[in-house]
């Protein structure tokens, strides 16, 4: 059987999103930071995103996606809406649904951290955790959504999703100089893939995964998504076993390259950045500083960083 052609968001698509979701979500600030603060001989250019509303970026797909539903139901949906998620985009879903008065129902693997689900439940969601990986609570969410007539939002492979994400890369041609080479980590592509298509031609994007779960990598070399073994430090964010449709397409037409890191940079990366600017990223927030930090040759005249998620436990303080 055929699948049905891969719907990529127009550039119109992402300013349609943006004017949408504008008094919705967070424009978020950048900073920029000298050569040798974050171990790096070159300035850095840090998108602080973790600052976006529910502690990371995946709000404006969701605020994006559930606008649009309202509009093709001419109101709510009375059923509600459904996800998977490692935790952000759930708590994404679950702030998003609450202001549009929906109920929500967010499934996700077990071993979601508590930091997360904890967020997930604050905002009136109903969490239901499935054992094994992100794949298995998709699946989980899909048949909910069959079942129940739930409306289910998908986390990176929709076109409306990837439209919203893709509002961050039109704050950055607003902040940070064209050419300078962009990094965002990635999982099911969701993020890159806005970002690249929001400045095509302007900024060169990187997509930086886990080595421990390296799908759109693994998409790229094959010319498809296909499956790969996933774990390490960022599951939780970056765990999709397959890369999407669309971040695969995108990658495929604008010849990305991506960047893969070991748990130990991403570790280094979360440690540096709250050592010397007090952020508190999660390991999936972490990773795109985390390929700077272990490819520096690659980016001999600085780079711009998304810090896209701040939902860990923030580490333990002794003293005063």
């Amino acid at each position: 059987m055929n699948e049905q052609p891969v719907n990529i968001p127009s550039s119109a698509d992402i300013a349609r999103a943006a004017e949408r979701i504008r008094d919705v979500v967070r424009r978020t600030p950048v900073i920029r930071v000298a050569a040798g603060e974050l171990d790096v001989p070159v300035p850095v250019t840090l998108k602080l995103e973790f600052l976006q509303h529910t502690g990371s970026f995946k709000v404006r797909g969701a605020a994006n996606t559930l606008a649009l539903l309202r509009v093709a139901e001419r109101g709510a949906p009375t059923a509600g809406v459904c996800c998977a998620s490692g935790g952000n985009h759930g708590a994404a879903v679950a702030w998003a649904a609450r202001a549009a008065n929906l109920p929500a129902t967010v499934f996700v693997p077990d071993f979601s951290p508590k930091a997360k689900t904890d967020i997930i439940e604050s905002l009136g969601a109903r969490l239901r955790r499935v054992e094994g990986f992100y794949a298995d609570a998709l699946a989980a969410s899909r048949d909910h959504a069959r079942r129940e007539g739930a409306f289910h939002v998908d986390a990176y492979d929709a076109p409306q999703t990837v439209a919203g994400q893709g509002t961050l890369g039109l704050e950055l041609a607003e902040q940070v100089p064209e050419g300078q080479p962009v990094l965002v980590g990635c999982g099911g592509g969701g993020l890159y893939a806005g970002v690249a298509l929001a400045l095509d031609g302007r900024n060169r994007v990187i997509a930086a995964e886990p080595s421990s779960a390296p799908s759109l990598t693994a998409a790229l070399e094959a010319g498809e998504p296909v499956d790969v073994e996933v774990g390490g430090i960022a599951l939780d964010s970056l765990g999709a076993r397959r890369a999407g449709r669309i971040a695969t397409a995108v990658g495929l037409s604008l010849g990305t390259k991506t960047l893969t890191v070991a748990d130990e940079n991403i570790a280094t990366a979360q440690a540096l950045l709250h050592q010397r600017l007090r952020i508190v990223a999660e390991p999936g927030g972490a990773t795109a500083l985390a390929a700077l930090l272990a490819h520096p040759e690659d980016f001999p005249d600085g780079a711009t960083v998304v810090v896209s998620g701040a939902n860990a436990t923030p580490p333990s303080s002794t003293g005063r």
